[in-house]
């Protein structure tokens, strides 16, 4: 019982963390990233209330499908920096 508690506790931490990521990150890669990491621990706490099949849905769908579409929009309409970009944006 306290093994579930601590491990509820941390991946509550976990997903609150990334979600707030998710909104405040201005990296749009980053920010990606961080959306993988919510819905991943989402499918943790469906695993921890017993339902694995939510739990599988939920990287099927979510992280298998809208998060890799996610990732290639973001890849495809990114435009490439220059030199000069690079050099001023640092």
């Amino acid at each position: 019982m306290v093994y579930e508690m601590i491990a509820f506790g941390l991946f509550a931490v976990v997903t609150i963390a990334s979600s707030l990521g998710v909104v405040l990150v201005q990296d749009v890669w980053h920010s990606a990233l961080l959306l993988g990491v919510a819905l991943l621990s989402v499918a943790v706490h469906y695993v921890m209330l017993q339902a694995e099949f939510l739990a599988a849905m939920q990287i099927l769908v979510y992280v298998g499908g809208v998060l890799v579409l996610i990732t290639f929009a973001v890849m495809l309409t990114r435009q490439a920096q220059t030199d000069e970009e690079e050099v001023s944006s640092a």
